[in-house]
């Protein structure tokens, strides 16, 4: 599936479409409709209740999404959050100077300078590729998006350009609301804004984004998970120092000299996505980033990738980022407020491990993975418990009797369950229209459901999404039925 075949879906089944579309759009805004709405949210919800709420130590926190400028030059984000910008002369086109390199074939490291950029683009004699017009002097471009404060404007601010900033300047009282233990995770799901040069690939590249981020504050001399359970797994991984994909137990990993806390996390990451979400283990992998392409304050960089087709391959999805203690001792500085934590007569600047998750990449994600369009018959094969809707209720006929009975059944469903009706059109339109949004399971009341003298009288039949195969089930053994199959099992 090609971005415009995905795009058109999204549009058609209620996912997702450009903001402000009826005024013609802007690139890098997408609104969610009434299904993607609903996808998202399980996504957010089965990621908070595996990464987070399982954890006695890991709390969910929600940050402004507007911050004064002094926390962010203490992080380094007023002057180090860049891209390298270049523009044509002639038509007066912006480009984001690493991406238009590598469509023309040149490949940079993400950190490559201005500098770097003009000698690429002299080297190789390269050219607008909307126009043929030449290309100006590349620039460094901060992404933050200002935002002017108080009725005289006045006060400087930004939109925070990333979740992580509200859990570390939360971390000081909530270290000590929470009796100043430590491992302490700070979860946040929630908004970012980046001013995108060149917003681009659907989701991938967005100026509003959603990020689910756990940060996880330690002691660096005593985090030791137990790795015992994972005894036997394996890791796709491609190392910076070989750059070749390779499976790896997490025994393996901490032999090649990777934490012990950073093998835990990587394994329990990898769990959730072949899982839990059931991405195939060849379609997952991490990727470590190294050089100039590792962020400045990390010690372990890698990139969470899945490969996803209408992306043209292996892209990232989230990361697993080891920052030391940079965060903390940058706000430390900045705010004259010390972060210092005490343990068994030690004092110390707690360290973070940060999981980062682009939800609207998962998202897109997920659809170019699990929608498959093949004999006729469309359909989104998620896993039943990420559907946006558990079950469909059908009456099969437009008769007083079954439609009674079929609203009476949605209600009682509805008070566990997340579950659509439909009475319009034939019931195979019906089928195939919940088989595009990925509901798992359509429930029909017909006439042996009403009928007193029928051998199936109080019945209805089960149709599974994937394997169209029907079952004929008691009421009041429907919950039992259904539950069985939308629970999430982490373990």
């Amino acid at each position: 599936m090609n971005i415009e075949d995905l795009l058109g879906y999204a549009r058609r089944t209620g996912m997702f479409w450009p903001s402000a579309e009826i005024y013609g759009g802007s690139a890098g805004l997408y609104d969610y409709g009434h299904i993607g709405a609903m996808l998202k949210r399980r996504f957010e919800n089965i990621w908070l209740s595996y990464f987070v709420e399982r954890n006695q130590n890991y709390f969910l926190i929600d940050g402004t999404t507007l911050l004064p400028e002094k926390p962010l030059v203490a992080s380094g984000h007023a002057e180090r959050f860049n891209d390298v910008l270049i523009a044509c002369k002639k038509c007066k086109t912006y480009f984001r100077a690493d991406v238009l390199l590598s469509d023309l074939g040149i490949q940079l490291n993400e950190g490559a300078t201005p500098q770097e950029v003009d000698a690429a683009v002299t080297k190789n004699s390269l050219k607008c590729p909307k126009c043929g017009g030449s290309l100006g002097e590349a620039k460094s471009f901060n992404m933050m998006i200002d935002v002017a404060l108080g009725p005289d404007r006045s006060d400087h601010g930004y939109l925070r350009p990333e979740t992580a900033q509200s859990a570390y300047l939360n971390f000081y009282r909530e270290y000590n609301l929470l009796r100043q233990k430590l491992p302490l995770g700070l979860a946040i799901i929630g908004r970012a804004y980046r001013n995108e040069i060149s917003p681009r690939q659907g989701l991938y590249r967005l100026r509003e984004l959603i990020q689910a981020e756990l940060q996880i504050f330690f002691d660096d001399q005593a985090f030791q998970p137990d790795l015992s359970s994972f005894t036997g797994t394996t890791i796709n991984v491609v190392p910076y120092e070989t750059g070749k994909l390779e499976s790896k137990t997490p025994d393996d990993l901490v032999a090649k000299g990777y934490p012990a806390f950073y093998v835990y996390h990587m394994a329990i990451i990898d769990k959730f996505y072949r899982k839990i979400l059931g991405v195939p283990e060849s379609k997952f992998r991490f990727l470590e980033k190294g050089g100039e392409d590792k962020a400045f304050y990390n010690k372990i960089h890698m990139d969470i990738e899945v490969n996803v087709e209408s992306w043209g391959g292996f892209k990232e999805v989230g990361g697993l980022h080891y920052r030391g203690d940079y965060d903390l001792t940058s706000h430390s500085k900045g705010s004259n407020k010390s972060m210092i934590a005490k343990s068994e007569g030690r004092e110390f600047m707690p360290h973070v491990l940060e999981l980062s998750f682009g939800v609207d990449r998962n998202m897109w994600a997920q659809l170019d993975l699990f929608f498959t369009h093949s004999d006729g018959r469309q359909v989104l094969a998620i896993k039943p418990y990420v559907a946006p809707y558990s079950a469909a209720v059908l009456p099969l006929q437009n008769d007083a009797s079954i439609n009674g009975k079929a609203k009476e059944l949605f209600l009682q469903l509805s008070r566990k369950f997340r579950i659509f009706y439909d009475s319009s059109g034939s019931i195979g339109k019906r089928y195939a229209r919940m088989d595009e949004i990925g509901t798992p399971y359509c429930i029909t009341v017909d006439y042996d459901t009403v009928d007193g003298k029928s051998q199936n009288f109080g019945t209805v039949t089960v149709r599974k999404r994937d394997s169209k195969e029907q079952d004929r089930i008691k009421l009041p053994e429907l919950e039992s039925y259904l539950q069985a199959s939308l629970n999430v099992e982490f373990d």
